[in-house]
């Protein structure tokens, strides 16, 4: 079967939706620096500012999976693309600093919901054979969105705005938002969706559209699919025999975010400047990064179902260790400036092929179906709370040491090494009924 039309709009518009994802959550880091000189902020009101919107994600993911079954998909998505229109528009506007705050928590919400919905909303629409890689798009969509973001950054930073140079790095956001909430009224309900609400000739004509080869027997496993859902939906999370997938789930989501990924990644002009590097360059320097975690992603996907998932994050935990320390090193010693641009670039190639990749299709894959959803939630949540709290306390810890929160990245990664070791199992070409068997799970 051909990717046609309907599917290629489909699963592109949904994955527009990962691109403000990646935007808005890397966009801030240019905006540091003018924005602790204008609101005078404290390192304790700059952290607030960056992650304040991380804590509107975490409600935003937390509550979009049920508003996405109520009404659907798309018009959930539509809502979203709507939050962070408001969101862009606001931040370029925001007269004193509550009300950046307000309008970044916005942003916050749109970027929760964007990241539950739209890979559900991609997932429900592709055909079993395409899936797996147009799902994928999301993740690279997020990974252009950083880097675009840098780049968007870089070429204002250059345009010498002076004193509104935030507020158009900070607005013009909502031009892709604006064009995701446009091509949204576009493209179709999923016909998962539709069937949940007893619109069976409806999900037919949608799957049509989507070329399927046997439409009546792919309803049909849809219809049986969610009636064994609804059986099961009163299925338990928190219970003795899943204690095994829910720390892995929980680990996965906190060690994502105690490598220091988004830390680095919202603050990452303001660590180059730390080192000695002009705020111009900085931005220069991040435009590099963001470069680096697009190949590596790209990469990453390539290999995860040859070399494997815990063979990745093995790999990935000693490159990031390798490179956080060294980067602790430079900011401790003073010394070998020159060389934090390329340990910083290593760290980035490292934590993409790994954590980067691996996280979203390994939660995936751990748990059972009766309590996939609530698992996947567990480790989704996770990971935004654990990013909340570092992205807050990133700047008072590195105003009283700049080497101190990446010693600390560095022994965490360490850790998870060891973890990943001794307790994580590879899932690489393991059935999903063969792995609830291999976990110990009836």
């Amino acid at each position: 079967m051909r990717i046609n039309y309907y599917l290629a709009k489909g699963t592109l518009v949904g994955a527009l939706g990962g691109l403000l994802f990646g935007f808005d959550t890397a966009v801030i880091s240019g905006t540091t620096q003018q924005l602790t000189d204008v609101f005078h902020l404290s390192a304790f009101k700059l952290g607030l500012t960056v992650s304040i919107a991380l804590f509107g994600t975490v409600i935003g993911a937390m509550t979009s999976g049920e508003l996405g079954q109520k009404i659907g998909g798309r018009e959930a998505l539509r809502i979203m693309a709507f939050l962070y229109v408001i969101s862009a528009v606001g931040c370029a506007f925001a007269w004193n600093w509550p009300m950046l705050i307000a309008f970044r928590f916005i942003g916050g919400l749109g970027i929760g919901g964007s990241s539950v919905l739209g890979p559900v909303y991609i997932a429900e629409l592709a055909p079993a054979q395409w899936r797996g890689r147009l799902v994928g798009l999301f993740q690279i969509n997020i990974v252009i969105g950083i880097l675009l973001a840098y780049a968007s950054n870089f070429l204002i930073a250059g345009m010498n705005l002076g004193a509104l140079e935030w507020r158009w790095q900070l607005g013009v956001a909502a031009l892709p938002a604006l064009l995701f909430l446009v091509l949204l009224f576009g493209i179709p309900r999923s016909s998962r969706w539709l069937v949940t609400q007893s619109r069976v000739d409806e999900a037919r004509e949608v799957l049509r559209m989507m070329g399927s080869t046997n439409t009546e027997q792919e309803l049909k496993e849809i219809v049986d699919s969610i009636h064994l859902e609804r059986a099961s939906r009163n299925e338990p999370l928190f219970r003795k025999k899943y204690w095994l997938p829910i720390f892995l789930a929980a680990s996965i989501g906190c060690f994502n975010q105690l490598s220091g990924i988004n830390a680095i990644l919202y603050y990452l002009p303001s660590i180059f400047n730390s080192a000695g590097f002009s705020k111009l360059s900085g931005d220069k320097q991040s435009v590099l990064v963001g470069l680096m975690n697009l190949v590596a992603t790209l990469l990453a996907m390539s290999v995860i179902d040859k070399l494997g998932r815990k063979t990745l994050l093995l790999v990935g935990s000693v490159g990031t260790t390798v490179a956080l320390a060294g980067v602790a090193y430079v900011f401790h010693t003073h010394q070998h400036q020159d060389a934090l641009l390329w340990l910083i670039v290593g760290f980035i190639f490292f934590f993409a092929i790994s954590q980067g990749s691996v996280i979203w299709v390994y939660i995936s894959e751990v748990f059972p179906t009766r309590v996939r959803a609530k698992g996947q939630s567990l480790g989704s949540s996770s990971h935004w709370i654990m990013n909340a709290a570092i992205s807050f306390a990133f700047p008072p810890v590195a105003k009283h040491s700049a080497g101190a929160p990446f010693a600390f990245f560095a022994a965490m990664m360490a850790l998870q090494f060891f973890v990943v070791l001794f307790v994580y199992p590879e899932t690489k070409g393991i059935s999903l009924e063969q792995m609830q068997k291999k976990l110990g799970i009836e």
